[in-house]
């Protein structure tokens, strides 16, 4: 009996150590997200709503483990069979996935939770939270759906059961063991280690759920045996436990039972070492991958020596720290860069080196920055090599900055009169008057750039939506510029709105006081991100319409988000063109057929709303925004700023 224990304890182990060291990805990029967004010095968030969405995972995990085991029982014997035989089928089409899935891209697996995170942070503890729930509940949905699945092929209940909790139950413990490093493991070798072993397991449950579907008459085939050992061997022997146990095999299968269990062990294997092969760059374009080591005593020392051409670095965190990992070249550029490293994980960093020095930099949580020694590479002449980007500085982005700070209040003192007209306008009672003001006033905000509510509670205060809001577009909370458009074009009353254009007016002054702060346009780091973000706030709530409340002005806005973007490249021209010269020309290109694209909506000199506008003029706009953010997605990477530990 004890035999069936084991095939679920090492589903258990290998499912809730990747849940673990999702886990651990998620605290280590928050930690990182957070310093970004508050630098200073001893302030640190929260990681409950990464907790919290663990926990709702993990609930859901077990919710949908009642659901499979009541929702079958009430069912009849051939419905039990045909229910189980697919979901055995499906459970291994998602771990066969999962296999393939973690051979080719777990290297970018923290890069790609890095993002998540960064851009939850940006939201709010609510995204953060689902991101989490996402991330691990994932994991959970399969797991569940694996293990019943497998506890289902071994027909025992408790030992499958006790099994999976041992392994789980040790994950939790190694998954803590390894963030404390009292251990160390070399992640990628257990992964693709125990992939095999479960390649068995999953070849077994198959086998059990195709034979479910043929006692179900699902699949033909049902007496066409392909052995009988029942009456040669006991099936309660110590022995046929075991290989049982472990292998999911019965001593009586049918030929689509044997084929499709040998064919998979076969088949499987052979494709997952492909994607290993594909997922490497061809051969003769790299060396083998070289490992190397950040721990507590220093940085990648055994970093000894590197080939020209394309190479492969494994870089494994067993400091105990999160951090970023750099392979800067002799000028200090970054030639090839791991944003975010989690304690105890490892991930490659890839580059084609040249002739020259280079340097492995660890900028970890907490301590100082350090570097291997550096190595001395020789290649031949004309070879292409990666391009190295130099980090600005907090000094080289202030100039640039407080030039846009300038264009922004200009920006302001125009949206401060248009308000002013709209206050007049309501006044005489004058609707039509106030729908143009408002326009006006609009686009202004437009051009100041607030992209992504990067203005704070003042930003949103002037440009925000009810989205979210108890009473919707009724409630007290919804202000500002939307309101009056809600107002204006739902036959709300001039005397009603009065109130409205007032508050706005002073949330208007409320911004361009602070505009320097802080809070608002004082931090130069924020103006690279902005160059891509403003684009992006066009195309997410514009053009879907999603901050719509009646005035049909996406067009019209985008266009002002057209001009405030080239005034942010314009701030930028310098620091871009010095690191990636063919950026800024395809970008005008881009930005100008944009704008044609824009104006192509107009009817009459006047702007149209999107559903009134022709099918191929409004793919034009979307395919030239699609082309200009592809382009602009490279600003924020050419300008970021080193981290500092």
């Amino acid at each position: 009996m004890w035999a069936d224990a084991l095939p679920n304890l090492l589903i258990g182990l290998r499912e809730g150590l990747e849940a673990g060291l999702v886990v651990s990805i998620l605290l280590a990029a928050l930690r990182k997200a957070e310093r970004k967004a508050e630098p200073a010095e001893g302030r640190r968030g929260s990681s409950a709503p990464v907790w919290l969405g663990v926990l709702g995972a993990v609930m859901l995990a077990g919710s949908f483990a009642a659901v499979l085991t009541y929702s079958t029982d009430v069912l009849s014997s051939r419905a039990q069979e045909a229910v189980g035989g697919l979901l055995s089928v499906f459970a291994v089409a998602l771990v066969t996935g999962m296999v393939f899935w973690m051979r080719r891209t777990a290297a970018g697996l923290a890069a790609h939770l890095r993002g998540e995170v960064a851009r939850a942070v940006a939201i709010g503890a609510g995204a953060l939270t689902i991101t989490a729930f996402l991330a691990v509940g994932r994991e959970g949905l399969e797991t569940t759906l694996f293990l019943w699945a497998a506890v289902r092929a071994s027909g025992a209940t408790f030992a499958p059961l006790f099994g999976a909790a041992v392994g789980l139950a040790a994950a939790v413990v190694l998954c803590w063991l390894l963030y404390r490093r009292a251990v160390r493991l070399n992640v990628g070798v257990f992964f693709n280690r125990t992939a095999i072993a479960l390649i068995v397991i999953a070849a077994g449950v198959l086998s059990y759920g195709l034979g479910d579907l043929q006692d179900a008459s699902l699949l033909p085939g049902q007496h066409w045996i392909a052995f009988d050992l029942t009456a040669h061997v006991d099936p309660g022997s110590w022995w046929v436990s075991i290989v049982t146990g472990v292998t999911e095999l019965a001593p009586k299968m049918t030929v689509l039972q044997v084929v499709a269990w040998v064919a998979y062990l076969v088949v499987v294997p052979a494709v997952a070492a492909g994607v290993l092969v594909a997922a490497l760059p061809a051969a003769g374009a790299t060396d083998a991958v070289v490992a190397v080591t950040v721990d507590r005593e220093g940085c990648a020392r055994d970093f000894r020596s590197a080939q020209p051409g394309t190479q492969t670095f494994a870089v494994s965190n067993e400091s105990g720290r999160a951090g970023e990992i750099n392979l800067d070249d002799a000028a200090g550029g970054v030639v090839a860069e791991i944003e975010t490293l989690g304690p105890a994980t490892t991930a490659n960093m890839t580059a084609t080196l040249g002739s020259g020095t280079y340097t492995i930099r660890c900028i970890l949580s907490g301590q100082p920055v350090t570097s291997s020694a550096p190595v001395r590479v020789s290649a031949a002449g004309g070879q292409a090599v990666s391009v190295a980007v130099k980090p600005v500085t907090v000094a080289e982005l202030t100039g640039p900055n407080r030039a846009y700070q300038a264009y922004a209040a200009d920006q302001l003192a125009a949206l401060a009169g248009a308000v002013t007209a709209i206050r007049a306008d309501l006044g005489r009672g004058d609707l039509a008057a106030a729908r143009k003001d408002w326009l006006a006033a609009q686009l202004d905000w437009e051009r100041v750039g607030a992209s992504y509510d990067s203005f704070g509670d003042d930003g949103v205060a002037v440009d925000g939506l009810p989205d979210g809001l108890p009473d919707g577009v009724t409630d007290p909370g919804f202000t500002g510029l939307h309101r009056l458009e809600y107002g204006l074009w739902h036959n709300q009353s001039a005397a009603s709105l009065r109130p409205v254009a007032a508050v706005l007016a002073r949330d208007v002054a409320a911004v361009r006081k602070n505009l320097t702060s802080d809070d608002l346009a004082g931090d130069p780091t924020n103006l690279p991100l902005r160059a891509h973000e403003i684009g992006e706030d066009a195309l997410r709530d514009h053009l879907s319409g999603i901050d719509d409340q009646g005035s049909g002005s996406a067009y019209p806005q985008t266009y002002a988000d057209l001009q405030v973007t080239r005034a942010v490249l314009g701030e930028l021209s310098a620091l871009i063109n010095a690191r990636a010269p063919k950026v800024l020309p395809a970008a005008q290109t881009q930005l100008d057929a944009l704008q044609q694209a824009l104006l192509g909506t107009q009817a009459d000199g006047q702007w149209q709303p999107v559903g009134s506008v022709p099918l191929l003029a409004r793919q034009q706009v979307d395919a030239a925004v699609g082309a200009l953010l592809e382009t602009l997605s490279q600003v924020p990477d050419l300008l970021e700023v080193a981290p500092t530990p």
